[in-house]
């Protein structure tokens, strides 16, 4: 554990300022097992269990660093604390181009937020689709975490009869269709229920099984337990947001109130990247003297990592005070943050005391540093990881091939993006058709993730908004306007939900062609008519135009509809409103208020934006004038 801290040490001598790293998901939606032998009908993911939460708590002093100690018995937010922002969307589960259902989708992460904040999408592909892989389109680091006893579910997977029933009742009342299938004497035993259940959270369709759980409960078809109760705070908190879900813990009886529903509760508000929430949840559980835990130390970790990365050597640091064992995910977390900052003797570092720990670095892993060494310029380096990954044969493991798509892609290697996906071409799944599409439009070949996507839609009946959005973003990032909205048009005539995701890959598009007002109007309708909330990151591409621009009162504008959309502030918004009073050449009268009242502490480079708007800035001449 020493050398694992020791490794991490230069991240808090590097300066480094608050971000979001790209999660898809940036959702922390962690996988959800059946239970063969005390089945739950619906598994919180944040409900695996490997032990307790902290015995001490941790302290943010006052100082600029933020620094916390383990010899304080609280934690709390003080001055110093770093901007929490409450992200969005993990009422869609970590986001939509989002975050895997379970911890097996092999991700890597970049430092964008917009992967944080994919909200709730509709039906995934079709109820035929029995194969449905852990997203990415994308590679990143899977913000997830698992049991290290639980086993790998099988890539077939069950579909419960329940859930076709409710795929297949007309509308989206899922307490119609219940009610009809009681009434025909249908089966509806717990582990049919937990099936359901299943099935719809892999599918990302949290509105409908809340609806489920909530007939359940109100018409009494089982007792509820605690991580049904806890299933439910979950699905609360990612359809209506922290506060519904803090109100419903009220609602919860005492003797059902207990490790697993706070748990759950921590983990939303790591998922939302609400800092302060984050802590009083932590306290509250110190309260309650629930034992400290690997899983709660990495919500620590996973929460600083995206906030504050100087604080990764403190809890490392509490972790071992407390004997606290890090976990593969904890590896992973410290991986991808050398990574993310070009520091690739100390990723590698950390790789070799995971070896060294007796920990086997997966697939995941792998992907995460393939992908550093190619944004790195070590090529040579990543194809030797990536050649590891193929292993010898790739046709035998061809579940590495979603993952070798993308990163093939990111060396610009045509030929062996085509020779990966010749082995997927004539039985393609999801997942792979996804990473090809990405992988074909970042080597600029549009035709070949046309034909991809055209595969697709002759292969599956339905498909979500999620695989449209995997287009769309190649469309978005070769400015092909015209194209982007033939898509859009196909969409609706299929009948496919446009949501958060598609406005977002909208958004952009305009914003990439030069046509922000248009972006405006869309971001604005959208939040208008539509009960979802736009996701954070489409907020954030209009703003910087308007900031670019030095349009201060757009930029206000928009800096007013996130908060009316219910994000709280953070550093990058700020970051981007005093731009535009840069931009403009203007003073920005009370700025450092706002920032107090929103309890934002800038960084080393906001404070240099501030210094160039601050109105009683003294110049040579205002001191001769004075």
């Amino acid at each position: 554990m020493w050398a694992l801290r020791r490794v991490s040490l230069p991240l808090r001598k590097q300066g480094f300022s608050i971000g979001t790293s790209r999660a898809r998901c940036a959702n922390l939606e962690l996988p959800i097992t059946y239970i063969q032998d005390n089945p739950s009908f619906l598994e919180s993911p944040q409900s695996v269990s490997d032990g307790y939460l902290p015995s001490k708590r941790l302290y943010y002093t006052t100082d600029v660093l933020s620094k916390f100690s383990v010899d304080r018995r609280s934690l709390s937010s003080q001055a110093g604390t770093k901007s929490s922002g409450e992200e969005d969307d993990l009422e869609d589960g970590f986001s939509e181009l989002e975050t895997p259902p379970t911890a097996e989708a092999i991700q890597v992460t970049n430092t964008n937020d917009e992967n944080e904040d994919e909200l709730i999408s509709g039906p995934e592909v079709s109820d035929d689709e029995e194969d449905i892989e852990p997203s990415q389109n994308e590679l990143e680091l899977s913000e997830t975490e698992t049991d290290p006893n639980e086993k790998r579910s099988p890539r077939k997977r069950d579909v419960s009869a329940l859930f076709k029933a409710i795929l297949e009742f007309p509308g989206l009342s899922v307490h119609s269709a219940l009610d009809k299938w009681v009434k025909e004497g249908n089966d509806l035993s717990r582990a049919e229920i937990s099936l359901a259940m299943l099935n719809l959270r892999r599918r990302r369709m949290f509105g409908r099984a809340l609806q489920l759980s909530e007939w359940l409960e109100a018409h009494k078809q089982i007792e509820f337990t605690e991580r049904d109760y806890a299933s439910r705070l979950d699905l609360i908190s990612k359809i209506r947001g922290l506060q519904k879900a803090e109100k419903y813990v009220e609602m919860i009886p005492q003797s059902f109130r207990g490790e697993v529903i706070y748990r759950t509760l921590l983990a939303n508000c790591v998922a939302a990247n609400n800092l302060k929430k984050a802590e009083d949840i932590f306290n509250k559980m110190k309260d309650l003297e629930f034992p400290v835990t690997s899983f709660t130390c990495n919500q620590l970790l996973l929460l600083y990592k995206r906030l504050d990365k100087k604080k990764i050597a403190d809890v490392l640091l509490f972790m071992e005070k407390e004997n606290v064992k890090p976990t593969a995910f904890t590896y992973k977390l410290l991986i991808d943050t050398k990574g993310q900052y070009n520091d690739i003797a100390g990723m590698e570092q950390v790789y070799e005391t995971m070896k060294t720990e007796g920990i086997e670095p997966d697939i995941t892993v792998k992907a995460i540093m393939a992908k550093h060494y190619a944004s790195g310029g070590l090529k040579e380096k990543a194809e030797v990881l990536l050649k590891e990954m193929e292993g010898g044969n790739l046709k035998e493991n061809r579940w590495a091939c979603r993952a070798l798509l993308p990163l093939y892609a990111e060396l610009g290697q045509v030929d062996e993006v085509g020779r990966v996906w010749k082995v997927c071409v004539s039985n393609p799944r999801v997942e792979e058709c996804l990473a090809a599409i990405e992988a074909w439009g970042k080597l600029n070949k549009i035709e070949e993730a046309e034909a991809v996507f055209d595969k697709m839609l002759k292969t599956w009946n339905r498909l979500s908004s999620r695989q449209y959005a995997v287009l769309l973003k190649v469309y978005t990032n070769h400015k092909m306007l015209a194209k982007g909205k033939d898509l859009v048009k196909l969409m609706a005539d299929s009948n496919c939900e446009i949501g958060p995701l598609i406005w977002d890959a909208l958004v952009k598009l305009y914003v990439e062609t030069g046509e922000v007002e248009k972006a405006d109007s869309i971001l604005r309708k959208a939040a208008e008519k539509n009960q979802k909330k736009p996701m954070f990151s489409s907020y954030m591409a209009i703003m910087d135009q308007y900031s670019r621009r030095g349009d201060i009162h757009n930029s206000e504008k928009i800096f007013y509809m996130m908060r009316q959309a219910g994000y709280t502030a953070r550093l990058r918004q700020f970051q981007s409103l005093v731009q535009a009073y840069i931009n403009a050449k203007a003073p920005a009268y009370g700025i450092w208020e706002r920032m107090k009242s929103d309890n934002i502490f800038p960084n080393k480079a906001l404070l240099g934006q501030l210094t160039q708007v601050d109105p009683f800035k003294k110049t040579a001449v205002s001191d001769l004038l004075d």
